[in-house]
């Protein structure tokens, strides 16, 4: 049975990721000496083995993990 793809756009803002971040993300993954093989690694493994809505997933509980680090830590 298919899955229905998690939808990336519309509906309401949990959170809001800037250009300026966005930018600076796919700088680290794309450009960064020290960043970019490592992340891009994990990434193309991840893209490999996930199907999309479970990259969706991953995507969004890493943001709000990371959302939620932050907010311990203030």
């Amino acid at each position: 049975m298919a899955l229905n793809p998690i939808p990336l756009l519309g509906g309401k803002s949990v959170h809001c990721i800037n250009e300026q971040q966005m930018a600076e993300a796919i700088r680290l993954v794309e450009e960064d000496p020290v960043t970019s093989a490592k992340i891009g690694s994990r990434l193309k493994q991840l893209e490999s083995e996930l199907s999309r809505n479970e990259r969706a997933a991953l995507a969004f509980v890493i943001i709000q993990r990371l959302k939620d680090s932050a907010n311990r830590s203030s």
